[in-house]
């Protein structure tokens, strides 16, 4: 039992904040991206069979915290479609602007689909190949590409920067 606590602190010592990063540049908001990684490392680390190797525990809770982001908005998507039976009156709550970069990334990223954005959050954060997102997700590398070229043609028009730059 003890190899497992030490696995986990480890791991929420030495890559917690990395993991972090990761989620709320996924969902965008940083009470949802520790939520995102606590629920995570809940479903790693609750079977009792883990190993004492940290790049598999990061990669397992990484793709955890994926999964957990795309069933929240397909859940929402649904919700969405159900809500207008409800009575009650939807209360918006207001958002301040702020000008620096991160925030107006954050708010870019917030418009894309979330197929997109985790396309583009696997792509540019994590580095990882075409291949490699599209093993990550489940999906075909046509599929990713479209995704990323539509996500980056999202976020250029929303940044009003040219894709000259970007990285395929």
């Amino acid at each position: 039992m003890a190899d497992w606590r030490h696995a986990f602190t480890e791991l929420v010592d030495g890559r917690g904040p990395a993991l972090v990063r990761y989620a709320r540049l996924l969902c965008g908001d940083d009470a949802r991206a520790a939520d995102l990684v606590q629920d995570g490392l809940l479903q790693v680390f609750r079977r009792l069979r883990v190993t004492g190797d940290l790049e598999k525990l990061e990669a397992y809770v990484r793709r955890a915290i994926l999964n957990r982001y795309l069933d929240e908005h397909r859940r929402e998507r649904l919700w969405r479609s159900k809500r207008h039976l409800l009575a009650t009156a939807d209360i918006t709550a207001s958002t301040a602007d702020a000008s620096d970069t991160a925030e107006l990334v954050r708010k870019a990223l917030a418009d894309l689909s979330p197929r997109q954005r985790a396309c583009v959050v696997l792509r540019y954060y994590e580095d990882l190949p075409v291949a490699g997102i599209a093993d990550a997700l489940g999906c075909s590398e046509g599929t990713v590409k479209r995704h990323l070229s539509d996500g980056l043609a999202r976020l250029s028009t929303r940044l009003d920067l040219t894709q000259e730059g970007a990285r395929p």
